[in-house]
């Protein structure tokens, strides 16, 4: 394990607090929904969701199979390992997912949409190595059921929270329906931090920003998420009960020229043997999914997109995802993709 920086801010500074409900409940809650939403993803980029219709007993059935399986022996978990997977799909043991080129300390279980596997044939883009089946433990069914379900009720929640904030800052809330729909590329992971050194001090996962539109995680109450602020500090998110955190994704700061904010965010492991879950879910588009430029009212003072050269944006939105795959999950990379991987 490789400790994190030491910068961290333990304030408990909270998020913007959204409540998605007030989008049906008037024309005067949703004007203030709108200006709500317009601040938070302008100003930081993340915050806590609230009235998004996910019921406790949703979330129930989920996290009752995602603490199942990683209880699981670990030879039981490792038959379905990642490295397996050309597709990177499958459960990643502790340590082999790396972040910055470091090793995160946690396992996890990387589900997308139940598809067929797409082989690129000669001419076609690299990317379509994304798609292509999940794997699932034979004697737990329910986890197959309740992680679909969760994507399905996620790309829901996600879509309607994208029409509102493209409405908030006065753009055609529909302009990027066209690259989502029924082969959209949604990612969920099922994570487990199991605890790092004494202090807490090691990287769960390593500070980063998010490539797709929007994450929305369920975070249990052990905490531990950091989102860097404006005084350029990490600082913890409370967890709020039946709350989303929601942050904004690379493809929206490009998208509006950095007039939204995709922002850093990090996980510092849990002291000792303390054990934190957590269920990031990412609405994606398609792969081949060409990300347009938005026309909104408030693009002249857009101050442009965070200047990252070890980190290129493509236009395509499949060379993105792949990109970060690659370097995340090297053993996967190099088993099945060497021919991919940039030269040393």
């Amino acid at each position: 394990m490789t400790n994190v920086s030491t910068t961290t801010n333990a304030s408990n500074q909270q998020l913007p607090i959204i409540d998605l409900s007030a989008a049906d409940r008037g024309p005067e809650a949703r004007a203030l929904l709108h200006a709500q939403l317009h601040s938070a993803a302008h100003d930081v980029g993340f915050f806590q969701l609230i009235g998004h219709g996910v019921t406790d007993e949703e979330t129930r059935l989920l996290l009752t199979a995602m603490r199942r399986f990683f209880a699981l022996p670990e030879e039981r978990r490792l038959a379905l390992d990642n490295v397996n997977s050309p597709h990177f799909r499958g459960y990643t043991r502790t340590g082999d997912e790396r972040t910055g080129g470091r090793q995160d300390w946690r396992d996890q279980l990387d589900i997308g949409a139940e598809r067929p596997a797409h082989v690129p044939g000669a001419g076609e883009p690299p990317y379509w190595w994304l798609q292509g089946p999940n794997q699932w433990p034979d004697d737990l069914p329910e986890l197959r059921t309740a992680a679909l379900r969760w994507v399905e009720r996620l790309s829901g929640v996600a879509e309607k929270l994208l029409h509102e904030l493209l409405t908030a800052i006065g753009a055609d809330p529909a302009f990027y329906d066209g690259i989502f729909g029924r082969h959209a590329h949604p990612h969920l992971k099922l994570v487990r931090y199991p605890g790092g050194s004494g202090d807490g001090a090691a990287q769960g996962v390593g500070a980063h920003k998010d490539y797709g539109f929007l994450t929305l995680l369920l975070q249990d109450q052990v905490g531990g998420l950091q989102v860097e602020r404006e005084d350029g500090l990490f600082h913890d998110v409370p967890p709020i009960p039946g709350a989303f955190v929601v942050n904004l994704g690379e493809l929206l700061e490009v998208a509006t020229n950095g007039y939204l904010r995709a922002t850093n965010h990090r996980v510092v492991s849990p002291p000792g043997a303390t054990e934190r879950f957590s269920v990031p879910f990412f609405y994606n588009p398609r792969l081949d999914a060409h990300v347009q430029p938005l026309a909104f009212p408030y693009a002249s003072t857009a101050p442009g997109v965070t200047d990252t050269p070890d980190n290129p944006l493509f236009a395509e939105y499949g060379y993105n995802e792949l990109k970060g795959k690659l370097r995340a999950h090297p053993l996967v990379a190099e088993r099945h993709h060497a021919e991919l991987l940039t030269p040393a």
